[in-house]
């Protein structure tokens, strides 16, 4: 999220908002997975164990899949970051839960925060800068040493308030583009932190709004599609203008265009996570 639109809505809000409790690690972790170095043997067994925990998990209501996960593919980057402008079909694909936490993610985190304080901004998800898996990082302040830096990593919505405020946006994936939406006043949340521990965190004002604009992003989900048809309006020179610019950049035709677009129905509030 672009921090330039804080200048025309200041937003007061408090580190108390910010409450957290832990518990424990991830269930799934990336030894209960096949790994190719080892032997035929090895390989069988550790498939038929992962097998059986997914059964397992399976039968006490956890609806998870070997491929729902990140590989340590998944998780490999080159720096510096480059933040993914609209409408490069990253923002678009699928992202991957997060199940090993080593040092490589904390690199990620720390390249994330250096690209997002770089390109003045307050909030960064992660297929912002081409990394398709559910990792998000913000600081509502947008300077660094001040505020509190957060990091979310397999986020879900568990409340949202029914009372909705309207907030001009902006993103670092659309430049100079900002435009007025509607999102919940506050919104509670679960997650893990860096160490893979489980966390909930409440948040109101401006922080919800950071965060359920980067929540969005892991959806797959655009800002301005959160717009009304007349906010649209005004900013759709600007999304047309991204769109040429992404041709041009890349010879390829754009993956979406909005003067063909047909109104894509987003809940207010969230669907699955």
């Amino acid at each position: 999220m672009n921090s330039t639109s804080i200048l025309h809505h200041p937003l007061q809000w408090s580190t108390q908002l910010l409450s957290r409790t832990s518990s424990s690690s991830s269930f799934f972790s990336s030894s209960f997975f096949p790994n190719p170095l080892f032997s035929t043997q090895t390989l069988r067994f550790r498939s038929t164990t992962s097998t059986k925990l997914l059964s397992l998990a399976s039968k006490k209501g956890f609806n998870l899949k070997v491929e729902d996960f990140a590989s340590s593919d998944d998780l490999q980057f080159e720096t510096p970051l480059k933040i993914v402008e609209y409408p490069d079909p990253r923002l678009r694909a699928k992202n991957k839960k997060i199940n090993m936490f080593d040092d490589n993610l904390k690199k990620l985190v720390s390249e994330m925060f250096d690209v997002m304080y770089r390109t003045d901004g307050i909030g960064l998800a992660a297929p912002q800068v081409g990394m398709n898996v559910q990792l998000m990082v913000f600081n509502p302040v947008g300077e660094r040493g001040k505020g509190e830096e957060m990091v979310l990593i397999n986020p879900r919505v568990t409340k949202s308030s029914q009372k909705i405020t309207l907030f001009d946006e902006g993103c670092l994936s659309f430049p100079e583009i900002y435009g007025d939406v509607q999102r919940p006043e506050s919104v509670k949340v679960d997650a893990r932190d860096l160490s893979g521990s489980r966390f909930s965190v409440t948040l109101s004002g401006l922080p919800a709004r950071v965060f359920q604009h980067e929540f969005d992003h892991l959806q797959g989900i655009l800002f301005f599609e959160r717009m009304s048809e007349d906010v649209l309006d005004t900013i759709r020179g600007g999304l047309q203008a991204l769109e040429l610019k992404y041709e041009k950049n890349t010879g390829l035709p754009s993956p979406e265009r909005v003067e063909v677009r047909q109104r894509r129905k987003v809940a207010l509030g969230f669907g699955k996570s």
